[in-house]
């Protein structure tokens, strides 16, 4: 696959706490010139980084992140304000305590709530997968799909682990029609991101592909 297909599909993310505006515009410049879906970065820069991109790359951001926890009322409210900043895309993180008590009708009214906040605006769910058993991620598969989201969504990276193969080919098999798949965190080649993308995955959320593109220490989520 070529390389500038694979750039594609990238969120190019930086979402480390100590994350400066000098850090996020670098990382805006890299996107418009290397030609990725998106920059993913935190909420507090959305509006800067919307004003200074005006329109050349998608702005995606991170709503109830890390853990996932927030009430449903503070995961709308982060969703509407980051909207109103000029975010495209927002990217939610389950209540993975929830799903461990099997509080699936509130799970899905919580991703509903947001997507409806969203509109025409890209949702992503991010599950958690390292946190969670196979059959927690396939109901997972159906409750993202019942909801009305746009993409499931594999890892924070501020987690025990990342993406992994199995992970997207598990979603593969189990997302109802029009949910895409995205695999984030621990994706370190090139080899990597092309076959993530050869099982199903349909964005890669990695701060390191633009890296070794510009030849670069590949380091970071």
């Amino acid at each position: 696959m070529d390389v500038k297909e694979i750039l594609r599909h990238v969120d190019h993310t930086l979402l480390l706490q100590g994350s400066t505006w000098a850090e996020i515009r670098q990382i805006c410049d890299d996107a418009v010139k290397y030609g990725t879906a998106s920059v993913c970065i935190p909420p507090s820069y959305v509006k800067q980084a919307s004003g200074y991109l005006q329109g050349k790359t998608a702005v995606c951001t991170v709503i109830g992140f890390p853990n996932g926890y927030m009430t449903t009322a503070a995961k709308e409210f982060e969703t509407k304000d980051a909207l109103a900043n000029g975010a495209a895309e927002i990217d939610m993180v389950l209540n993975i305590g929830w799903l461990k008590d099997k509080r699936y009708e509130d799970i899905e009214n919580e991703i509903r709530t947001l997507k409806t906040a969203c509109g025409d605006k890209i949702l992503k769910v991010i599950i958690e997968t390292c946190l969670l058993t196979d059959e927690e991620k396939i109901k997972m598969c159906e409750l993202v799909t019942k909801a009305g989201a746009d993409y499931i969504k594999t890892s924070t990276g501020f987690s025990a682990a990342g993406a992994t193969f199995a992970d997207v080919e598990l979603f593969a098999k189990h997302v109802g029609p029009g949910v895409k798949i995205k695999a984030a965190g621990g994706i370190s080649s090139l080899d990597d991101a092309e076959k993530f993308l050869s099982l199903g995955a349909d964005r890669l959320g990695t701060s390191r592909i633009v890296k070794l593109v510009k030849n670069e220490e590949a380091s970071g989520y």
